[in-house]
C-alpha cells in the first residue's frame, strides 16, 4: 500500500479572559517542624486575604512546595572555609485565577502587598476554556494537512484515499501570557497610595498558539 505523510499546522490567536496571580511564600527557620508550621500559617493568611474578595479557600492552589536545608560559609581560625547550618527554608508557590477585572485585580494586589506575610507575586493571563481552544487548534491543523495533501497528490498525479493514521504529540500548550516581570510588578505595588487599591489599566494582548498534526493517507 502506498501512502503519503503530511504535517499540518494550526495557528490561532486567543483573547485571554482569565487573570492569574502567582504568589511565592518563603521563610527560614531553625527547626523543621517550625518551618512546616509557619508555611501553613502563612498560607492561611493568604486564604484569609483572598476570602475577602469572594474566593473560596480552596480556590488558592499549590503549584509547588519544597523545604531545603540552608548553609552559610565562613572561615575558621585557620582561614579554612567551613559551612554552618542556618536552618530550613520553605518555598511555597500558589496561584489563584478569576475572570479578568482590573478593578478587582488592583484591590487584590493592594491587599497582598500590605498583608502580614507579603508574598512575592506576579500576574499573567490565560483562557477560561483551554480544551475548547485546543480542539479548535487541532481542527485547523488537520484541515491544513488535508489541503497540503490535496496539492501534493494533484501535482503527483495520484489519488488521495482514506486516512490511515493521525499522529498528535499530546504535549501541553502554554495559554499563559505574562505582560510584566515579577520584579517590575513588585516595584509598582510598593508605591504609596491613599486608596485601598492600585489603579491598573492593563489590556493583555492576544495569545498566539500553534500546534502540528501528522496525517497519513493511502494514495492510489
Amino acid at each position: 500500500m502506498r501512502t503519503i505523510r503530511v504535517t499540518g499546522k494550526g495557528q490561532i490567536k486567543v483573547k485571554p479572559d482569565m487573570t492569574r496571580i502567582t504568589m511565592t511564600l518563603t521563610g527560614l527557620y531553625k527547626e523543621y517542624g517550625e518551618t512546616l508550621r509557619r508555611s501553613s500559617e502563612d498560607t492561611e493568611v493568604l486564604k484569609d486575604v483572598l476570602s475577602g474578595f469572594g474566593f473560596d479557600r480552596s480556590d488558592l492552589k499549590t503549584l509547588s512546595f519544597h523545604v531545603d536545608t540552608e548553609y552559610e560559609s565562613y572561615r575558621d581560625r585557620n582561614n579554612d572555609y567551613k559551612q554552618k547550618f542556618v536552618g530550613y527554608r520553605f518555598n511555597h508557590v500558589l496561584k489563584v485565577e478569576f475572570e479578568s477585572d482590573n478593578d478587582r485585580l488592583g484591590k487584590i494586589l493592594y491587599a497582598l502587598a500590605n498583608c502580614r506575610v507579603k508574598p512575592e507575586f506576579r500576574i499573567s493571563y490565560t483562557v477560561k476554556d483551554p480544551e475548547a481552544t485546543k480542539n479548535l487548534l487541532l481542527g485547523k491543523a488537520v484541515t491544513d494537512a488535508g489541503e497540503k495533501a490535496a496539492v501534493l497528490t494533484r501535482a503527483g498525479g495520484v489519488t488521495l484515499k482514506d486516512i490511515q493514521s493521525i499522529d498528535y504529540s499530546w504535549g501541553e500548550i502554554d495559554f499563559e501570557y505574562r505582560p510584566m516581570r515579577g520584579d517590575v510588578l513588585m516595584e509598582c505595588c510598593e508605591a504609596p497610595t491613599a486608596a485601598k487599591c492600585y489603579d491598573l489599566d492593563i489590556e493583555p494582548d492576544d495569545i498566539d498558539v500553534s500546534d502540528t498534526v501528522t496525517v497519513v493517507w493511502e494514495i492510489g
